[in-house]
């Protein structure tokens, strides 16, 4: 786990490296073997790598590592951009499991983050919760979902569809649809979040409907 481990970090941080390398690799094999076809790969791989290196970590790191934390140590912003944003690079240290701490880096483009979503969202807490491969702790999956700023941003989005809902509900109060959709919107939130407001509406929401009826 830990040579997987090591080849992982250094293909979804040096890609230009990785490139020169798999050009090494299939060169060599090309000459050896005298085959031409050995070439074909380089091209696919070193794209495939481009697109779904940090992903492949990412999922690796989440499948078969252990939960710890990290602290960011450093953050510095580049003169490189990506989408229009600038891109940081940063310093961290990872609390390994005898209690000590390693240091290690990423920046924007090769942070490794779980779940995997398309965007990059780095959060700037103390304590950042991760995951990485005891032995070779360099390697960190950061636990986005876990974080203080994901468990916001998921309540936030759970928050979209009642909100929603209720726009609809309080523009026409005797709307049969509105109301189910408002109640299952609620019901929908109150599953995760203990909320004794929406449970207590919920109810009303219910009686109405069967008003209505």
């Amino acid at each position: 786990m830990i040579f997987i481990s090591k080849i992982l970090f250094f293909t979804s941080h040096h890609g230009f490296y990785t490139v020169i390398l798999l050009f090494i690799f299939f060169g060599l094999l090309s000459f050896v073997t005298k085959k031409a076809w050995f070439l074909a790969p380089i091209i696919p791989l070193a794209i495939l790598n481009g697109f779904a290196g940090q992903y492949l970590n990412a999922w690796f790191l989440n499948k078969y590592g252990v939960e710890s934390t990290a602290i960011i140590t450093s953050d510095v912003e580049t003169n490189s951009t990506l989408n229009n944003m600038y891109i940081h690079d940063y310093e961290a240290i990872v609390k390994k499991q005898d209690g000590k701490y390693t240091t290690t880096f990423f920046s924007t483009t090769t942070a490794t983050i779980y779940p995997i979503r398309n965007s990059i969202r780095i959060p700037s807490q103390k304590d950042l919760p991760v995951k990485y491969i005891p032995g070779y702790e360099k390697n960190i999956v950061m636990l986005y979902d876990q974080s203080i700023e994901g468990k916001i941003l998921l309540e936030y989005e759970k928050l979209a569809p009642v909100n929603s809902a209720k726009i609809k509900y309080e523009a026409d109060l005797k709307n049969k649809e509105f109301i189910e959709e408002y109640i299952a919107a609620l019901k929908d939130y109150v599953k995760k979040y203990d909320n004794e407001q929406y449970k207590v509406k919920i109810k009303e929401l219910k009686a109405e409907l069967k008003h209505l009826k």
